[in-house]
């Protein structure tokens, strides 16, 4: 196998996943890394993740959400006073229980999740129905000890935003809840180009302390789901628990109505899941960070000297027009292995400029998303920054397309048909089926296929309508996806 190859997907997806995330340089090796479960990111996956924070930030704030940052060590009582909430987490925490060289008075939760500490806080600076709604984000690192990880899929740190908001009434919390799911939904499919189902998650599935749980659920290329970002409306749970209130117009004390969100760096996964194939990445122009390589070509100094003038000249234009570019200028390496070394990187579109380029005042435009000579094109130079707009414009939504067309053929509907139902989850696809929603019906598809409902749809596809459970037959008002996931 060369440097750059790597295992056919569709021969080992998970092999090809560990080997792409290394030789696309977006983490460490994670068998080098010094702790086990967790992982370097790179400068190159640093910038995706900046990324995507950027565009999720931008959305947060012109909604009114402001950032803020509370301590990465949780006191062990504040988690104990949501059973629910503990109860949950208690398998993924890692616990300091020294400090200073001293024995902790009380033990400390390295953040698993912020509900707790932020809920106490919320408590003091909540008085009044004037303080409410208080919209709040953080950007920050967790803890949950995993015992089998990924990167950046499922590790025991990673990186995440989580937002924390309190509100009067039910009605604004519920509202809120749907709205960061919109959010989350607009940026997976308008930025990161995935394809997402919007949907609300079994009581099983549902955020542990949660009064109801909401999910953007992505397929990714073997057929498998992933929980791509979520949204839980907490009721007045962690209210109660914290005391976050306040006394309404009418001067009487109420409790608040709380709600949590969060993306994490799996949404990097999903990216390269959704779009990858077997020559490396293929990143949306719209996150990637580097959006146009130039790969200069020439024999000999004339030719350097030329090629390059116009290569700067290139260079300053997409400047000039806000692109995101690079120019490859090592000698070490011969051109074709330049192509593919960024091909492996995922870079979406790569301009070609040689000897004949600089006669014909032309050069060649080589899309990421289309192999070959399909996707490549000779423009002319006085219209190349038209072209590089035009292009990075198509390959955004052709990635959309394709992820698009390959979930939709391979999600199904079924009714009453266990047998089928099964089969389609075996055979790496989607089902969806009326379902009851109940602890039983789930475990026992959990037991016979490995696999979980992943939401109920909120645009369901038959409204008003009912139809028998898929394990129990019994009547039931709304279907669910079920699949094997991540």
């Amino acid at each position: 196998m060369s440097e750059l190859a790597v295992t056919p997907r569709s021969q080992d997806f998970s092999a090809w996943y560990n080997e792409i995330v290394v030789k696309a340089e977006l983490v460490d090796n994670p068998e080098r890394t010094p702790v086990r479960g967790c992982m370097i990111i790179k400068p190159y996956g640093y910038e995706l993740w900046e990324a995507v924070k950027s565009g999720l930030d931008q959305r947060f704030k012109a909604t009114g959400h402001v950032n803020a940052y509370f301590p990465v060590f949780i006191p062990m009582s504040f988690l104990q006073k949501e059973a629910e909430h503990v109860e949950g987490f208690a398998p993924e925490l890692a616990v300091v229980t020294h400090g200073g060289g001293k024995e902790l008075e009380e033990p400390y939760v390295i953040r698993p999740t912020s509900e707790t500490i932020i809920g106490d806080a919320m408590s003091r600076w909540i008085q009044s129905y004037r303080d409410l709604p208080l919209l709040l984000n953080q950007w920050a690192n967790v803890v949950r000890w995993e015992k089998r990880t990924r990167p950046f899929l499922r590790t025991s740190e990673f990186l995440w935003q989580e937002g924390h908001t309190a509100h009067a009434t039910y009605d604004e919390a519920q509202a809120e809840a749907m709205q960061m799911l919109d959010i989350y939904a607009d940026f997976a499919i308008n930025e990161a180009a995935i394809p997402v189902i919007k949907g609300q998650k079994s009581n099983q599935e549902r955020f542990a302390g949660a009064l109801a749980s909401y999910t953007i659920e992505a397929m990714m290329g073997d057929g498998k789901a992933l929980q791509a970002g979520t949204s839980h409306n907490l009721g007045q749970n962690f209210a109660k628990a914290f005391d976050i209130s306040y006394t309404d117009i009418n001067n009487e004390l109420q409790y608040c109505w709380t709600t949590s969100w969060g993306v994490s760096t799996r949404m990097i996964g999903a990216i390269i899941m959704a779009h990858g194939d077997d020559q490396g990445l293929r990143l949306p122009p719209r996150l990637a960070p580097i959006q146009v390589v130039m790969i200069p070509i020439y024999k000999n100094d004339d030719q350097k000297a030329e090629v390059l003038a116009v290569v700067e000249t290139i260079g300053r234009q997409l400047q000039g027009a806000g692109i995101r570019f690079h120019v490859d200028r090592r000698e070490s390496v011969s051109p074709g292995f330049k192509y593919n070394d960024w091909e492996m990187r995922g870079v979406p579109l790569r301009i070609e400029i040689g000897p004949k380029d600089v006669e014909k005042g032309s050069a060649a435009l080589a899309r990421r998303d289309i192999p070959g000579r399909d996707g490549k094109q000779f423009v002319d130079q006085a219209v190349v920054i038209d072209k590089v707009n035009e292009t990075l414009t198509a390959i955004q939504s052709n990635l959309l397309q394709q992820a698009t067309e390959f979930r939709d053929a391979r999600r199904h509907e079924v009714v009453g048909d266990y047998q089928r139902f099964s089969e389609i989850i075996r055979g790496g696809e989607w089902a969806l089926t009326w379902f009851s929603g109940s602890a039983e019906a789930e475990a026992r598809v959990k037991e016979d296929i490995q696999a979980v409902s992943r939401c109920f749809p909120l645009e369901q596809p038959h409204p008003g309508e009912t139809g028998p459970c898929i394990v129990t037959g019994e009547p039931t008002d709304r279907m669910a996806y079920f699949a094997r996931a991540y």
